[in-house]
């Protein structure tokens, strides 16, 4: 089980001077109303909340929301009011709580499309924190990597859920880290041949894969390096559920998926991502129609990077390239666009193009 200091050298690692009181404070009542109540997987049911703040804490969030996350479910699954929590920790943590608990009441049955997004624009109007939605996908996030324990019913419409509502709300908040393993987490239990002949797949050929990137990865170090190009780099293999939709819609093999295998090179600035863009195409065959400028037009989530695909003795792979700060609105989506002031989460001021982007989401 995570331990309470963990936690707390993680806020203060991203927030010093942060009311670390106030998370202590939030663990001793968790673990006072929860005592005595079992997960399903026999586990006290202190471990969610614990795991849930300390994958707040991950995201960076401050001392409020993580103290939420050790509180999250206490008004819904044992005897305190929300008057109780307003009272013992201020109204900032007691109005997320309950914006939590009012999202875990509604009941999602529909499976049509149409009604799926009007649930996620529904559940985006209600939050007038963000760090409600945050708390939800955390929230989200460990009771999918524990599902297994749950019967076979209930497994299926938490996945499904899950798939339909919560990964493509993350996508929409441009959350690529939570989206990616939310989705992969319900593909295995919504279709799990499928998942498990992919996986199988993958797995035959993760070793040479992994080789394969380690030496690509070195290549293009040193090449950016004789280039004066700043760089930081990172290597993965697709997801598997992204991998799976590729084939489905594209009706091909593993081995025409040209983004596969991928390499991330992240610089300082805008003109040395062209830079690097040219390097890459002067030491690899770039793959005709591949190229895509998010920079010069990002997303609609307002992603941005160069993306382009190229071939390296007979094997594609995808190149991304961002600057640092595109990195982080990349991975942390929607918590990038908000900094803290006065002790409150408030839009940034030199982000007014997100902000607005973001209130359009709910139109």
């Amino acid at each position: 089980m995570i331990r309470l200091e963990q936690i707390l050298d993680r806020v203060d690692k991203h927030h010093p001077g942060d009311n670390l009181e106030l998370v202590r404070r939030a663990y001793i009542f968790s673990a006072k109303e929860h005592k005595g109540q079992v997960r399903a997987s026999g586990e006290p049911y202190l471990t969610h909340p614990l795991e849930v703040a300390n994958l707040l804490a991950e995201m960076k969030m401050d001392a409020v929301t993580v103290s939420v996350g050790l509180l999250h479910d206490v008004v819904e699954d044992t005897l305190v009011s929300l008057e109780k929590i307003e009272e013992l920790f201020g109204s900032d943590v007691a109005h997320i709580v309950d914006g939590v608990t009012k999202i875990s009441q509604i009941q999602f049955t529909s499976k049509e499309a149409k009604q799926a997004e009007n649930f996620r624009k529904m559940l985006l109007a209600m939050t007038d924190d963000i760090r409600v939605i945050m708390v939800k996908f955390a929230d989200r996030l460990h009771n999918m990597r524990t599902l297994a324990y749950l019967p076979a019913d209930r497994r299926q419409a938490i996945a499904r859920e899950t798939m339909e509502i919560y990964a493509p709300l993350a996508n929409r908040l441009g959350m690529g880290k939570v989206r990616g393993e939310l989705e992969d987490l319900a593909f295995s239990y919504i279709d799990p041949k499928a998942y498990q002949e992919l996986k199988e797949i993958v797995d035959r050929k993760r070793r040479a894969h992994e080789a394969f990137l380690a030496q690509i990865t070195k290549i293009v170090e040193d090449k950016m390096k004789e280039h004066d190009v700043p760089c930081l780099t990172e290597s993965r293999i697709k997801r598997l559920y992204s991998v799976h939709q590729k084939l489905k819609k594209q009706r091909i093999t593993t081995d025409q998926v040209f983004d596969l295998l991928a390499i991330r090179i992240i610089t300082d600035n805008v003109k040395n991502c062209y830079a690097a863009l040219g390097v890459i195409h002067n030491t690899w065959s770039p793959v005709p129609g591949r190229i895509k400028d998010f920079i010069a037009m990002p997303r609609p989530n307002m992603y941005q990077s160069l993306h382009t695909s190229v071939i390296a003795g007979g094997q594609p792979f995808e190149v991304q390239i961002r600057t640092a700060e595109m990195h982080r609105i990349a991975e942390k989506g929607i918590a990038a666009h908000w900094k803290y002031k006065d002790g409150k989460l408030v839009a940034d001021g030199r982000e007014d193009k997100r902000i607005s982007w973001l209130r359009q989401l709910v139109e």
